[in-house]
């Protein structure tokens, strides 16, 4: 018997620091990973289920029991003290201001589900996920630079398209870099790719990658240049698509040149007219493609990804 404690940050109690309504904004998406995930370790059948809650988030699923933060107890002093009354952990959070790397040092390796300390730190920084993915090959936007008609200027360690900013310009765009520096905020700047946005949902362990889904990203830019995530659709290319192939070696080197990518993980990219896939981002994390991708697939992954951590994939 495993017994397995779910949190997600923001239905866990947590918020996005100093914008309220980016915590509500993604509440909704925090809480739908956090069911899903805990229905999905109910279906394995592995042991009970403890799942984060808070006054904001409602009931959890049926079947699981419910735990909530101690007054005045951090998000990270909360997660270890649940850690250490569990066998396994299964953590969400954005990798914004070290949130998810704190939480992985909370738990400790043993019991943690997920990525290693080393691919989230990596994950953690758009700037250094390229320049690794760029180093193995991997297009990014970097490859599009001396034909970009528009920047996008997002946080470093950001997550759900919060402040992300698309310009004209390389001067806008460079200016409001400064802006953000200058009031101690991190900055990513780098081309905006036109093209159909996306993301791969990965199984991984050990430098290998199974291709789970290739999804359909909703973003929605406004007229005046601010991005923002509606969701996503699932499983939108089948394998009789001939740019499944493509996208599965894409994974394949993602994995290879981040081995610290554990369980379920993703790759945001854009497919290009005529590049092909560009390489975004890579979250080190549960995202949430993985809501309803166990039925979708006729699979019950949260089974897979314990399975991974005891033996290597067949992918």
């Amino acid at each position: 018997m495993t017994r397995i404690f779910v949190y997600e940050y923001l239905s866990g109690g947590g918020s996005v620091e100093g914008d309220p309504a980016a915590s509500a904004t993604l509440l909704p998406m925090g809480l739908a990973m956090r069911d899903a995930i805990a229905r999905d370790l109910q279906r394995a059948r592995i042991g009970p289920v403890t799942v984060a809650s808070c006054a904001a988030a409602g009931p959890v699923p049926p079947g699981t029991r419910a735990v909530s933060a101690r007054p005045g107890e951090t998000p990270e002093a909360f997660v270890a003290r649940q850690a250490a009354l569990h066998d396994a952990v299964w953590a969400v959070a954005p990798e914004s201001d070290g949130l998810l790397a704190a939480m992985q040092a909370a738990v400790g390796r043993a019991r943690w589900l997920g990525c290693d300390a080393a691919a989230i730190a990596l994950g953690s920084s758009k700037g250094a996920t390229l320049a690794r993915l760029r180093a193995h090959g991997i297009t990014t936007p970097h490859d599009l630079a001396a034909e970009a008609t528009r920047w996008v200027v997002k946080p470093d360690d950001g997550a759900g398209a919060v402040a992300t900013q698309v310009w004209a310009s390389r001067a806008a765009a460079d200016s409001d870099v400064l802006r953000r520096e200058d009031v101690g905020a991190s900055a990513w700047i780098e081309p905006w790719v036109d093209g159909e946005a996306m993301s791969l949902s990965l199984l991984a362990r050990a430098g290998q990658a199974e291709l789970l889904s290739v999804n359909r990203q909703r973003i929605r830019l406004d007229d005046e240049g601010r991005v923002a995530y509606d969701g996503v659709d699932l499983d939108c290319m089948p394998p009789p698509d001939p740019r499944r192939g493509v996208l599965a070696a894409l994974a394949a080197r993602v994995a290879a040149a981040i081995p610290g990518l554990s369980g379920f993980a993703g790759v945001d990219f854009v497919w290009h007219a005529r590049l092909g896939p560009v390489a975004i981002e890579v979250n080190p994390r549960t995202t949430c493609a993985f809501v309803g991708l166990s039925e979708r697939l006729g699979r019950c992954l949260a089974a897979e990804i314990l399975a991974a951590r005891r033996e290597p994939l067949h992918a």
